[in-house]
């Protein structure tokens, strides 16, 4: 790929030049580190040989040495590990993340927005860039439903790992007389897609709404019919897009988010488990959790897939998830353990 840069044409079309080249920078940073990584094993090996050879005096100098350095290459091996299992169609691509509150009315919105602070503060803690595409506020407290694209190397790898209901036990704040509360929530995860996979969407399928932008926002997101609501008629999906001032990159922001969501509906028919993700997706309550974040009467967050839990909440609630969706990757989930299907245009 490096050689095919060198032709004298490479650059007559900008747009597949720089495809080409995202395309080389990725497999660079999946090779390299690996290449890195068997040197310095190489170099342990010698080392290890030092040790043999050197008197007793530099055996133990030698030895902290060697300590030191696998201790190091040992956490190493661990993001090398995880980067291993992100080999999906879609894991490199970036993510389209929605946040839907269930069971629970004022309760369940105020979780909501507590989850969209979570995934916020934890892709800034990864170096994703965040877009907020749509937010609805909730009757009297929080959001009703969010949605967020985030940008970033492997963003759909990770964020796939979160998709199902997260359940919080807590005091409820809004509850005069404090008592426990349980609230629900559903996250769902699709790849963004790019233009290499092309959905052809018939206009005579889409219902397109305009309105005017509601919360925060610019002089020209609340006073203007910049919003957009699309509707795909055969399936009933509707998205909606609302943070841009120009109705028509709204537009164009809503018709992404909806391919990529018909494209995995797609996938979802394929593997046949349309019940899970898309469709009737049963209840946002009881029975359908993936993981439990409990305040009272003990603190505790507890992934039920992989059994991996902390006491450390507070962590957890500012974007410390890593440890949950590495622990997911590793176990390998049923719907991912092996590579997306891929499918023809």
């Amino acid at each position: 790929m490096e050689a095919q840069m060198g032709a004298p044409d490479f650059w007559n079309n900008n747009e597949r030049a720089q495809q080409h080249i995202a395309k080389l920078n990725g497999l660079k940073r999946a090779v390299l580190p690996v290449v890195a990584f068997q040197k310095k094993l190489d170099d342990v090996a010698v080392m290890v040989e030092l040790i043999d050879a050197a008197d007793a005096a530099e055996k133990e100098t030698y030895a902290r040495e060697l300590e030191q350095q696998v201790a190091t290459m040992g956490a190493e091996l661990d993001k090398l590990e995880i980067a291993s299992f992100l080999t999906g169609q879609f894991d490199r691509n970036n993510a389209i993340l929605s946040i839907q509150s269930g069971a629970g009315g004022t309760e369940a919105n105020d979780w909501a927005d507590m989850l969209f602070r979570m995934y916020n503060r934890w892709a800034e803690r990864r170096g994703f860039t965040l877009e907020v595409q749509d937010v609805q506020a909730g009757d009297q407290a929080g959001i009703s439903k969010a949605t967020m694209l985030i940008k970033g190397e492997n963003a759909y790898g990770y964020c796939k790992a979160e998709r199902g209901v997260h359940r919080l036990v807590r005091i409820s704040p809004f509850d005069s007389n404090q008592r426990r509360h349980t609230s629900f929530c559903a996250i769902d995860v699709v790849a963004e897609i790019t233009d290499e996979i092309k959905i052809e969407i018939p206009e005579t399928e889409l219902r397109i709404d305009v309105y005017r932008s509601s919360g925060k926002g610019g002089q020209g997101v609340n006073t203007t019919d910049s919003a957009v609501r699309i509707t795909h008629l055969p399936t009933g999906l509707v998205v909606v897009c609302q943070n841009e001032r120009s109705q028509l990159k709204n537009k164009a922001s809503a018709m992404s988010i909806l391919k990529a969501r018909l494209y995995e509906k797609k996938q979802d028919e394929q593997r046949a488990e349309m019940d899970k993700f898309y469709g009737e997706k049963g209840e946002i309550g009881w029975g359908s959790q993936i993981r439990s974040y409990v305040l009272q009467p003990y603190q505790m967050v507890k992934d039920l897939r992989t059994g991996i839990d902390t006491s450390n909440t507070q962590a957890v609630l500012d974007g410390d998830l890593d440890r949950f969706i590495n622990a997911w990757l590793r176990a390998g989930s049923p719907r991912h353990r092996n590579k997306d299907i891929k499918m023809e245009d």
